[in-house]
């Protein structure tokens, strides 16, 4: 019996604390089967940017400890260039094109789920997805959760534990980085006219919003696994028809 068909690459984007990992976590300890069937969702493997820029700001600490200049950040903690968050993208592109070369392409059984977050302030979305790799734009769907910056802002200072600034989902940001970085954002600018589908270098990309302004996936359950299951069947189905 055929399995259900699942999503190759899956990008959840959003704005710092939106809701990404969260949606992660809840995918993680769904049974196998639940999560194929109503998500589309295979064996889980993730691609973080987030775990990447932070071993540069540790690197860079020790290197300053050691005397030796720093390689990616100031010492309060931003890039030394805007290039360095595309960087970041090229990095996520190379790790998923690593992973894929061992997938089975006839029976495939793993979904990647590439995260991260970008503000208009060092080039936005638009920026980001200049830097994507064809392999990820011809396998990929994009479900973006949305959520205004006041409620990224509350999260973030909600989620921030300062002995485990470098945990995935208690990592966060200082009041003044985030409206500095995130405050103004351009995905509106990028989806303008394109519903259902982004092109992206010449690629057609589904992507579908979701909703998180009522924060359903801080407390998880149920309400937060129906609005996935109505998002990303929606998104599938988008998928489906582009690749079939």
């Amino acid at each position: 019996m055929n399995q259900t068909p699942i999503f190759d690459a899956l990008m959840l984007l959003a704005r710092p604390a939106a809701g990404k990992s969260e949606i992660i976590h809840y995918l993680k300890q769904t049974d196998p089967k639940e999560r194929r069937e109503r998500f589309h969702i295979g064996e889980i493997r993730e691609v973080d940017d987030f775990p990447m820029l932070w071993t540069w700001f540790e690197e860079d600490d020790l290197l300053q400890q050691m005397g030796y200049p720093r390689l990616h950040s100031t010492p309060d903690g931003y890039f030394t260039g805007n290039h360095l968050w595309n960087l970041l993208i090229r990095r996520i592109c190379q790790e998923y094109q690593k992973a894929k070369r061992d997938d089975d392409p006839i029976h495939p059984s793993t979904t990647t789920l590439i995260e991260f977050a970008r503000g208009k302030e060092h080039g936005g979305w638009q920026a980001a997805f200049a830097h994507l790799t064809p392999t990820v734009l011809e396998h990929a769907a994009i479900l973006y959760v949305n959520v205004s910056y006041a409620e990224s802002l509350r999260k973030n200072r909600r989620r921030f534990n300062p002995d485990r600034p470098d945990s995935i989902l208690q990592h966060g940001l200082s009041d003044d980085k985030m409206e500095r970085l995130y405050k103004e954002s351009d995905w509106q600018e990028v989806i303008a006219g394109q519903p259902d589908f982004l092109t992206i270098q010449q690629n057609k990309v589904p992507y579908v919003v979701m909703e998180n302004e009522d924060d359903v996936t801080t407390p998880g359950g149920k309400p937060l696994g129906d609005r996935l299951e109505a998002s990303l069947g929606r998104l599938y189905r988008l998928y489906q028809n582009l690749h079939t």
